[in-house]
């Protein structure tokens, strides 16, 4: 029988060589007193060595040592000094065998290791088949063993023999899984769901592929498509709680499989498992259709708004030319009346002269009716879009199971009467804020046709802000629900704020009244840098460079220095120094993906934007079958995210990239990209890019330029959200110090959340004049700067809320929803929700101490300036990486642009790591002949440049 290889050659060294690393080797090689006794009372020296060398091995990594191995120098040194020996007496030590046997057991003997045989063996592979149920990967599994084997004082058996054992425990664990969904099914239920694999759903496929065919809408059609796969999916009625006990990664796994199995794939797969995957599915889906229609409605409501804008502003625009005329007009007949008046002649004649009577009265009603159209608003044109709603709204309303807080709670008693479809009942209007703008229009309504409108629009800002929500759904279920307990807030380490209000409070009125002070005095003696206040307003200068002249030319010699290179001999470089290939694993079996050439031709169609196809005619290893069916089974997610994650680690250990920084500042900045023309009918057009529609690339850049952290958003959404993503969710942005963003990466919301949880936010304030300070008593502000006070902090309101605030940050680092969700939810209550309040104010507060730091602080002004730099200077390394399509992501599937989007920012982390490694190498030999490369100068380079690698043409890699 074959061996079950489950581990790469890189990921088997780590858990078994013998560490080199100088932290690695003060940890577990350092010997004590204790130790350097027993040593000691061997007699020769190759045995003392030696002795002490099992006994080290035998601690880290866990394992004998083997027959002829070879021992690092790095080891023989660091043991040798401890034992005052000399590196070359260990190598009589292996000329006699018993000698080591005889050693072994007396380390056992002395220090209680133990064979893997017997009763231990049999105990850790039963706890090996329970940690099996929970582990992620192979490596992770394997790695969990290995601990457990050194924290129980148990000899490692071979890396074959571990291997095997998780392999086994993995399937073990994988069967009793899939047993355990597949008992709480009844007969019925597992003949309903063997029957999706052979129905046809339209005559083109089975009920199976027909129902995982869904992509969020924007039109009524669409929705109805959603809401017919809804259907179908409620009326399989399996219960939600057969998941209950399931890990969640175990899930998504199982997800994942059934969305890349075909149904005569399906129905080759064995019963428990079969049914597995479709049970999950069934009820993965019925969750994503739900969240889907809850998106299309959402894009359906706005695209009705943008119209009704659209009108409006087309009345005004034809209006234009009948004002001018009655304008004119009453202008004539002023003058005549005026001119009659002075003359003491009869108003009467002058009226005549002008028109008459009845040319008045036109005039009048001309000017009435103007005076309307130039006062109406989109509300008095959004009632076009009632056949729209009509055509989906009641079915959506009952297909869905919306629950709501008891402040919406008339919201979805109005939601009801659409669902019934009752024309009899009074249409109430309690939904509605005393405030709101639609009773004007409501008095008019006609059929209740604009009521309907009102209430779907308002169930839009509803979900968006979590009044209303559904059950069992991740983006759009219970806020309250989604929270951690007050008692996990308190434990969360990433919390750098006190329990108790009032010491949060106290601490941040007296850094106010003292940046107050501070700056007051800077106004007065006008030393504020690039800047002053005068007459209480608040005048800056833009910012100048500060790049010294000899750096250009040292970029330029040092960039001519790199080798030229193909794109594909660089990714091969780059695979064999850091392996971020191994990320890509199989979805079925987890192993490794063993064709590395075809992986490469994959991840550089998708990085390139080339698509598998156009890859297909340009490489010459692979057809187009056979990189879809890799990219089917290894290409995802969490894969991508890996890979990445594995590229940073290893360029910012690169001796470069010390001199960009340490790693602990980043900016994030999104990078528009054009999508093919059906965007414009989805409602993403944003008016800044033009009419082109498109999706933004949101990435996160560190100081060493490594793009850690990348999400595919809509080109129409506020990209502010989206910042604590990439901080909370990489291991490279938990290690951020000072985040800078744009001005369009900042709200109150951002500036309390980064605070709360020790991040310095230093976002670039374009209209940083125009923004107010927050004080808690403005009556105290020095007089120099009264006029730049806009407000009194709540402090009651942050006070009673503090509990549910400290709840908030610590679900975001908890990870349970991203913290993107959590924001635009707090950004999008209608009704002020107390907690979204206090959000705010907490922000007024760290956004009134940040406004005065950077007033008096040019470093910190500077720093963001580099730091934004960096980010925007990787826009041209990724515009020049993705030459297929001219650009455009044509991608039809949010899942295929946001692979598309991964593979650009994994390829430009290549692109970086092997920059990064050249030009260290160049700036070594810069220094050999004599040339100046102080670090002054260095921190004026970037790995951006792509000059010197050909990225079109064929794609020829090395025959293996």
């Amino acid at each position: 029988m074959p061996r079950r290889k489950i581990l790469t050659g890189r990921q088997r060294a780590a858990l078994f060589d013998l560490p080199t690393d100088e932290a690695l080797l003060l940890h577990h090689y350092t010997l004590a007193d204790d130790d350097l006794e027993i040593i000691r009372s061997r007699r020769r020296p190759h045995n003392r060595f030696g002795f002490a060398l099992q006994l080290c091995a035998l601690r880290y990594p866990g394992r004998l040592l083997a027959p002829g191995e070879v021992i690092p120098l790095e080891i023989t040194r660091f043991l040798a000094a401890q034992l005052g020996l000399r590196p070359e007496d260990l190598a009589e030590y292996a000329s006699r065998e018993e000698t080591r046997h005889e050693h072994l057991a007396i380390l056992r003997e002395l220090y209680g290791y133990k064979m893997f045989a017997g009763r231990g063996s049999r105990d850790l592979k039963v706890w090996l088949e329970k940690k099996a149920e929970t582990a992620r990967s192979n490596e992770d599994l394997a790695r969990w063993f290995v601990d457990r084997c050194r924290s129980t004082q148990t000899i490692l058996p071979g890396i074959t023999v571990i291997e095997r054992l998780c392999a086994d425990a993995l399937v073990a664990a994988e069967r009793r899984i899939d047993a355990r969904i597949v008992d709480r099914l009844d007969d019925g239920m597992r003949d309903r769901l063997d029957a999706l694999l052979t129905e046809s759903a339209d005559g083109s496929v089975t009920r199976f592929v027909w129902l995982r065919q869904f992509e969020v809408g924007r039109n009524s059609a669409d929705m109805n498509r959603l809401l017919d796969r809804l259907g179908a999916l409620q009326d399989i009625a399996l219960d939600n709680s057969l998941l209950s006990d399931i890990p969640p990664h175990r899930v998504s796994g199982l997800r994942r499989q059934g969305e890349r199995y075909f149904a005569g794939d399906m129905r080759d797969i064995s019963g428990d498992r079969r049914l597995a995957i479709l049970a999950v599915c069934v009820l993965e889906w019925r969750s994503a259709v739900a969240d889907a229609v809850v998106e299309t409605h959402d894009r359906i409501v706005g695209k009705t708004w943008r119209e009704a804008k659209s009108r409006s502003d087309a009345c005004v625009a034809e209006a234009k030319s009948t004002l001018k005329d009655t304008l004119k007009a009453f202008s004539t007949l002023g003058s005549a009346l005026l001119e009659a008046h002075e003359d003491q002649a009869p108003l009467e004649e002058a009226i005549q002269n002008s028109g008459g009577w009845s040319a008045l009265r036109d005039l009048v009603a001309t000017a009435a009716q103007l005076t309307d159209t130039l006062a109406a608003d989109p509300l008095a044109h959004v009632v076009q879009g009632y056949h729209r709603f009509r055509r989906y709204g009641p079915r959506m309303l009952r297909a869905l199971e919306i629950k709501a807080a008891p402040v919406a709670e008339p919201l979805l008693t109005a939601a009801e009467i659409i669902a019934d479809g009752d024309t009899t009942t009074t249409r109430p209007r309690t939904f509605l804020r005393r405030t709101s703008k639609w009773h004007r229009h409501l008095k008019d309504d006609d059929g209740h046709r604009l009521w309907e409108v009102a209430v779907m629009c308002h169930l839009r800002e509803g979900f968006r802000s979590g009044d209303v929500w559904l059950a069992h759904s991740r983006r759009y279920g219970d806020l309250k629900e989604a929270l951690v307990p007050a008692e996990v807030a308190r434990a969360t380490p990433r919390l750098v704020v006190p329990f108790e209000p009032e010491a949060w409070l106290a601490d941040r009125k007296a850094r106010l009244a003292n940046g107050l002070q501070r700056l007051a005095r800077a106004a007065r003696a006008g030393a504020i840098p690039g800047g002053l206040i005068e007459n209480g307003i608040l005048k800056l200068d833009r910012l100048t460079a500060a790049v010294p002249e000899e750096a250009d030319a040292m970029v330029l010699d040092l960039y001519r220095r790199l080798p030229e290179v193909r794109i594909t001999d660089l990714l091969l470089e780059v695979d064999d120094e850091v392996g971020f290939t191994e990320a890509f694993t199989h979805l079925r079996t987890g192993v490794p993906c063993k064709d590395r050439i075809g992986l490469l031709n994959v991840l550089l169609a998708e990085g390139l934007n080339l698509g598998l196809s156009k890859m297909a005619g340009a490489t010459n290893t692979h057809d187009y079958f056979q990189l879809s069916r890799l990219s089917r089974w290894h290409i995802e997610s969490d894969a991508m995210a890996h890979a990445l994650a594995m590229v940073i680690e290893g360029q910012s250990t690169l001796p470069m990239a010390q001199f960009w920084g340490a790693g602990q500042t980043a900016s994030s900045d999104g990078q528009f990209f054009p999508t093919s023309r059906q965007g414009e009918a989805m409602n993403l057009v944003n008016a800044k890019y033009g009419n082109e529609p498109g999706l933004k690339a949101y990435t996160h850049v560190s100081d060493q330029f490594g793009p850690f952290a990348t999400q595919t958003i809509p080109a129409t959404v506020n990209e502010a959200p989206y910042i604590l993503d990439g901080l909370l969710m990489t291991d490279a942005g938990q290690n951020v110090r000072e985040q800078y963003a744009d001005t369009g990466g900042f709200t109150d919301h951002v500036f309390a959340v980064t605070a709360l949880l020790g991040f310095q936010f230093i976002p670039r304030i374009r209209d940083l004049p125009s923004k107010r300070l927050y004080l808690f008593d403005p009556t105290s502000c020095p007089k120099e700067l009264k006029g730049l006070i806009g407000g009194k902090i709540r402090e009651p309101i942050i006070a009673i809320n503090w509990p549910d605030i400290l709840r908030s940050a610590a679900t975001m680092v908890a990870g349970t929803m991203p913290p993107s969700h959590l924001l635009r939810k707090f950004a999008a209550y209608p009704r002020q929700h107390e907690l979204a309040v206090a959000l705010r104010e907490i922000g007024r507060v760290e956004r009134t101490l940040f406004i005065i730091d950077w007033l008096l602080d040019a470093d910190m002004q500077r720093r963001a300036q580099i730091g934004l730099n960096k980010g925007e200077a990787h826009h041209a390394l990724k515009n020049a990486l993705r030459i297929g399509r001219q650009g455009e992501i044509r991608d039809r599937t949010s899942e295929g642009q946001h692979y598309r989007m991964a593979g650009l920012n994994l390829l430009a982390a290549i692109v970086i790591y092997w920059n990064t490694k050249h030009l260290g190498n160049a700036v070594a030999e810069r220094r050999r002949e004599g040339l100046d490369c102080s670090p002054s100068l260095l921190a004026h380079t970037s790995p951006l440049g792509w000059a010197h690698i050909l990225l079109t043409g064929e794609y020829r890699w090395p025959k293996t």
